[in-house]
């Protein structure tokens, strides 16, 4: 155990330290929204059953193909209780789920492709203007898919030539522009509730559930709630428990504002693990954090990793968390001394091998977190920030920050470590934390 003393520090340097804190901070990102032309298409108009049982797939793509055929539109689902499988979006849709209505997703006996081929169910690429809204439900179905992936799983393990199955995503677009998704409840996906990259995208309003990947009885595997990656990425106001990342982002994302959210379970609100070319000017604040596995995660490895920089988490509460703050470009490694990251110490992280920089080394600097409270779980640590030998994480900011947990912060391989008003909390007392290869600067 490391106990770090406080350090005076000049006017100069405050300075310095207030001005990278203001840089930081995004200012709010509005992407532009869907152009929907007026024309309404409604889905019983076209043979739709909404028995619960019948396949209903056919009718509801005669409606987005009709509506595509005329410009575009909303096909509106007004009523009943929808089975239907995959369909194909088109430019200048918008799907509307009316309050009560449920549109369930085919059974995994029924699913086209099964588990060899597997169609998204809301699926397209190279779209513009697409939305998909109202106070509905998309139900999944997912318990018998996450079954068998999970057999499979365990089976690869004694059997490596066991074929891995496949699943399909919710909602699932790519290289799109202009995408809304608003109001709808999503539950229990296959895989990823929603995945989408491309630019100009907006999800709002939106309640994401599936079992967490802890439960006892019906664990849900990879049901991350938002995957979204690109460039104008607004995330407001939803409401998210899952079985994976309650958000997660990928290589070359620029532009992010998540504001205002209620997350539960699920593995965190995440960047990575693929962060190749660049991530920046992504902001996290105003959100809630209650049972999180982790609340804030930012992952990547040496063959996953690009540079990161201008991130910024403020006006954050978290309860019962396991990790608050968890920082690491070690992810999935497969050295079993370095993956338990809840015990790690400074003396294990510190013989961490060394490699020669190339494009793929993850170079992650300039990270803030502000005005944050978190209270762990038994057993837990209050975070950590583990950088490479050869590319240790660069500025980190911790300001206003208050954490009380059974084990210390720890900060490995960090370059520059500044703490303003901070008070993290353990059993050893307060701000004593572990460290190696890192500089670190207290501050009033």
């Amino acid at each position: 155990m490391h106990t770090l003393t406080h350090l005076k520090t000049t006017a100069l340097l405050i300075a310095c330290i207030g001005l990278s804190i203001s840089n930081g901070t995004a200012q709010d990102i509005k992407p532009e929204l869907p152009k929907i032309p007026e024309a309404v298409f409604n889905v019983q108009d076209f043979g739709l059953k909404a028995d619960g049982e019948t396949d209903d797939s056919a009718a509801i793509q005669k409606a987005i193909d009709k509506a595509a055929e005329q410009g575009g539109g909303t096909v509106r689902f007004s009523k009943g209780n929808i089975l239907s499988g995959p369909l194909k979006m088109k430019n200048n849709i918008r799907l509307q789920i009316d309050k009560d209505v449920v549109i369930t997703l085919l059974p995994l006996a029924r699913y086209p492709g099964g588990t060899n081929n597997p169609e998204d169910f809301i699926g397209g690429s190279n779209l513009h203007d697409v939305a998909i809204s109202g106070e509905g439900t998309i139900e999944g179905q997912g318990s018998d898919w996450w079954k068998i992936f999970r057999e499979t799983r365990n089976s690869k393990s004694k059997d490596t030539a066991t074929k891995e199955i496949l699943r399909p995503r919710m909602i699932g677009l790519d290289d799109c522009t202009r995408v809304m998704i608003e109001g709808v409840t999503l539950r229990n996906s296959p895989k990823f509730h929603i995945a989408v990259r491309g630019k100009e995208l907006t999800v709002s309003k939106v309640t994401v559930r599936a079992p967490s990947s802890k439960d006892p009885v019906n664990p849900s595997h990879n049901t991350d709630a938002c995957n979204l990656s690109g460039k104008n990425i607004l995330v407001e106001n939803c409401d998210i428990s899952t079985g994976d990342d309650n958000f997660t982002c990928g290589k070359n994302t620029s532009n992010v504002l998540i504001r205002n959210n209620k997350y539960g379970t699920g593995h965190g609100l995440s960047i990575g693990s693929y962060t190749q070319g660049s991530i920046s000017n992504f902001t996290v604040r105003d959100c809630t954090f209650d049972g999180t596995e982790n609340g804030i995660r930012i992952k990547s490895n040496r063959k996953r990793g690009g540079k990161l920089s201008g991130i910024t988490y403020e006006n954050l509460k978290m309860t019962n968390v396991e990790t608050p703050i968890l920082i690491y470009t070690t992810y999935d490694d497969k050295d079993k001394k370095f993956r338990d990251l809840t015990k790690l110490t400074p003396e294990v992280a510190a013989t961490y091998p060394s490699a020669p920089l190339c494009e793929t080394t993850p170079q992650f600097e300039d990270i803030t977190f502000r005005n944050i409270t978190a209270t762990t779980i038994p057993n837990e640590r209050a975070g950590l920030a583990w950088g490479l030998p050869e590319a240790p994480i660069g500025r980190l900011t911790l300001e206003n920050v208050t954490i009380t947990a059974d084990r210390p912060f720890g900060f490995y391989f960090v370059k520059e470590v500044i703490l303003k008003n901070v008070k993290i909390t353990t059993p050893d007392g307060e701000n004593k934390f572990v460290e190696t290869n890192s500089k670190i600067t207290i501050t009033k």
